[in-house]
């Protein structure tokens, strides 16, 4: 396993090679090692590599530095998780940059059925601190994975608030799993990893410099089924991950507030112009995913009326599994392109064989 996650590390470590470039990579050449070991010729002419990032990967030497790191991963049981990986987060690989390499403490399912990401102000309100503090009380008998950051304020209401409510909450972190920023939240950092965890892309040295943490939001936005903003300013990390959320086709929330409340800025701006839904409860969020869709599973009888492409056969036996199921799950279990699904997808429902619901799910018509 050494071997084999020392070049998974520095693939993530190579000046010019960002998760996109990355990830182009992998699809072309297969394996960290494939890349290591191809000629800079063959790199060079790869898409969006080039002659210089081709230099970068041939040039690149620091393969022992790397041991230091397997040795902390081992030493403080944490799972690497590389993107080829069999437990990473799916509903990262329907993101254009996903990271390419997860450090996890913890015992979470990354791949829960149901995930929220719960954000905000740092400087919160009574009402946000009591919103939040319902909102995740009320969602307890669905067993929701809770997502924030472990910042001040409303991250932090929150993960406190699922630990006592028995949920498992996860922390995405913006540095290494050395320490913990801030240090006066270590006591429930520790706390979380037995109900939850704590995830970065960070190697353990990597400490909390400003530039890591709309990084870090693209994971929080990215790692769930939907992101609910409680309480934000106009400006801040949390309506960068709203719009971020936006981008990767997840399902926004946001809390109103009264207008000339700052601190609601953010959220009732998000509502007015239509990048969140409006949330006044848990019932409305259980709602819209559909979480308490109950109905009787059906069986796949259309198709002895119709006659159906590959592609929507393929897409109809998931159905035969599961009755309702999010675009993103499709994506993923099809093994087709989105494109390929969403035309799929479009024709079923001409022919009434499939109905949408709210939060981009879809079930047997």
């Amino acid at each position: 396993m050494s071997e084999s996650l020392l070049y998974q590390i520095a693939l993530t470590q190579i000046p010019g090679i960002g998760p996109v470039q990355a990830k182009q990579l992998l699809k072309q050449l297969g394996s960290p090692e494939n890349i290591f070991k191809e000629k800079i010729s063959a790199l060079s002419r790869l898409e969006n590599i080039g002659a210089v990032r081709a230099r970068n990967i041939k040039s690149f030497t620091h393969f022992k530095a790397f041991e230091k790191e397997i040795k902390f991963i081992e030493k403080n049981n944490i799972t690497p998780l590389f993107i080829q990986d069999e437990h990473y987060p799916k509903r990262l690989l329907n993101c254009y940059d996903p990271p390419i390499m997860l450090y996890f403490r913890g015992n979470a399912d990354l791949n829960a059925s149901k995930i929220i990401s719960i954000i905000g102000t740092r400087i919160h309100s009574d009402y946000g601190k009591m919103f939040t503090e319902k909102l995740i009380s009320d969602l307890s008998s669905l067993n929701v994975l809770i997502v924030s950051g472990l910042a001040y304020g409303i991250d932090t209401i929150a993960h406190k608030a699922s630990l006592k409510n028995a949920l498992n909450t996860i922390a995405v972190l913006a540095h290494g799993l050395q320490s913990i920023y801030p240090a006066s939240h270590t006591d429930i950092a520790k706390e979380m990893c037995d109900r939850g965890g704590l995830l970065t892309e960070y190697m353990s040295s990597e400490k909390p410099d400003k530039h890591n943490f709309p990084k870090r939001n693209r994971i929080v936005a990215g790692i769930a089924d939907a992101t609910i903003v409680i309480e934000t300013a106009i400006k801040g990390g949390s309506m960068i991950t709203a719009e971020l959320a936006n981008n990767y086709n997840r399902d926004v929330f946001a809390v109103p507030g009264k207008t000339i409340d700052p601190k609601s800025a953010g959220c009732n701006y998000l509502i007015k112009n239509n990048k969140a839904a409006l949330l006044t409860s848990a019932r409305d969020l259980i709602e819209y995913m559909s979480w308490e869709n109950a109905a009787p599973k059906k069986k796949i009888q259309k198709e002895l009326f119709i006659e159906f492409s590959d592609e929507e056969k393929k897409i109809l036996q998931l159905f035969s599994v599961k009755e309702v199921m999010h675009i993103d799950d499709i994506y993923l279990q099809s093994g087709l392109n989105s494109s390929t699904v969403a035309a799929a997808i479009l024709n079923l429902e001409f022919q009434n064989v499939l109905s949408s619901l709210p939060g981009k799910l879809y079930k047997m018509s």
